[in-house]
């Protein structure tokens, strides 16, 4: 009996170290996503994103490997930090991911559990965009349209994804940045957003027999358009991943 008990302590001990090492793993998942409404003039757009942060410091070897690939876009899908992260590690992240690219920012829920203002500030100051129901119009040279909105957090009830659509206009290839997924929901296909990046999910976190409380990230082809959900880079509540492997995202748009 003692020898049980030793070996499912040994056991769980084991689990515990090995979960806590998938929290803090880096991985890039590589994605070429082709449409065949991407304007032909831009050739391709390629976006390194990454949702989710929270607790964790951005390793060297992430921002090394993204800066290599020298993407055009840097985007951070919300929840940089949560409650009791110093700024001076959020201000390392984003300085780190400046490096990459241009950085472009969404609200995530536990974005606000912090000093928002003081969020926002730094933000500024690093000369990240947020982009808070708001959109931007990037033109070739040919007057063709890459079209990149965001909207505030939806569990907050501050997304506004109406005004996002009316800052950017008609026409033109669209990507909605969203922290939360359920923005889908609110989503038409006469809208033509052909792009959607979230986070939020972590995959479920911690998947008991490969199931848990969210579905694990993939890329999903809806009616209505096309929504990518990360499991994240950190975690919350505890520092522990089974079953999600946090990830971040290169992804090459492309016409096809």
């Amino acid at each position: 009996m003692i020898y049980l008990i030793a070996l499912a302590i040994i056991g769980g001990a084991c689990l515990l170290m090995y979960m806590f090492s998938e929290a803090f793993a880096d991985r890039i998942i590589y994605k070429e996503l082709s449409f065949p409404e991407f304007p032909e003039s831009f050739g391709e757009v390629k976006l390194f994103f990454i949702s989710d942060i929270h607790k964790r410091t951005v390793s060297e070897s992430i921002i090394g490997e993204v800066k290599e690939k020298k993407p055009d876009l840097v985007i951070i899908g919300g929840d940089l930090l949560e409650k009791g992260v110093p700024f001076e590690r959020v201000k390392k992240n984003l300085l780190g991911l400046k490096e990459c690219g241009p950085v472009y920012f969404v609200w995530g829920n536990n974005d606000y559990e912090a000093d928002y203002h003081e969020l926002d500030a730094l933000l500024l100051e690093c000369g990240v965009k947020i982009l808070d129901n708001t959109a931007l119009s990037f033109e070739s040279e040919e007057g063709e349209r890459f079209i990149l909105m965001g909207t505030d957090d939806l569990s907050k009830g501050r997304d506004r994804l109406d005004l996002a659509l009316k800052d950017a206009g008609s026409g033109g290839f669209q990507v909605l940045v969203s922290h939360d997924p359920r923005i889908i929901n609110s989503i038409t296909k006469e809208q033509n957003i052909h792009l959607v990046l979230s986070g939020h999910t972590h995959g479920g976190q911690i998947r008991i027999f490969g199931f848990g409380p969210y579905e694990k990230g993939r890329i999903k082809v809806l009616p209505q358009t096309t929504i990518l959900i990360s499991n994240g880079y950190g975690t919350t509540g505890v520092p522990l991943r089974l079953g999600a492997k946090p990830e971040t995202h290169f992804i090459t748009i492309n016409k096809g």
